[in-house]
């Protein structure tokens, strides 16, 4: 199914880890840049589900695309939609680290459950990750993966937080 919301638990999982340097928005519009193509293949009811887009080479390309696009929009989001003060940058090293992360995650999440998948086409049609664990299980451990992240984001935010407050020089009067 196009656009799973599966594939933002390890991305969420990311953001805690890595904090200001990952975009989970980025990292998101990476996923949804994925899917189109198996969105076209279901709507027009023609081509592979998991074609092109789903290999290494694919991904690379959507990886380039995204963090491009994604930079842009997701800095647009965070200042009109959300309105984040203060205004968050995001450069361009955060923007493809995390569509590449983004991507192919995407692959690697796909080639275990699918079986339509080829992640190294051109250069070979197997598929070495095909149920390496089930679908279940791979959803499970997404979800997991999720819900670790969040609780991990804000105490890793507040740590880091901490850490900031304790090292600014105090004010004496």
């Amino acid at each position: 199914m196009p656009f799973t919301p599966y594939h933002m638990g390890p991305g969420i999982l990311f953001k805690a880890l890595l904090q200001g340097s990952f975009s989970l928005m980025v990292f998101g519009w990476a996923q949804v840049m994925m899917d189109l193509q198996p969105l076209i293949a279901i709507v027009s009811e023609n081509g592979r589900l998991h074609g092109f887009s789903h290999t290494y080479l694919g991904a690379t390309i959507i990886a380039i695309f995204s963090a491009g696009t994604g930079k842009y929009l997701a800095q647009w989001a965070l200042v009109n939609i959300i309105r984040l003060r203060p205004v968050v940058f995001i450069g361009w090293l955060v923007a493809f680290l995390s569509a590449f992360i983004g991507t192919y995650s995407h692959v690697i999440l796909d080639s275990i459950m699918h079986g339509d998948v080829q992640p190294w086409f051109p250069f070979s049609a197997s598929n070495n990750l095909l149920g390496l664990a089930s679908v279940q299980t791979l959803h499970k451990l997404c979800l997991y993966g999720g819900l670790v992240g969040t609780v991990s984001y804000f105490i890793i935010a507040r740590i880091l937080r901490g850490r900031e407050i304790a090292d600014k020089p105090s004010r004496q009067a």
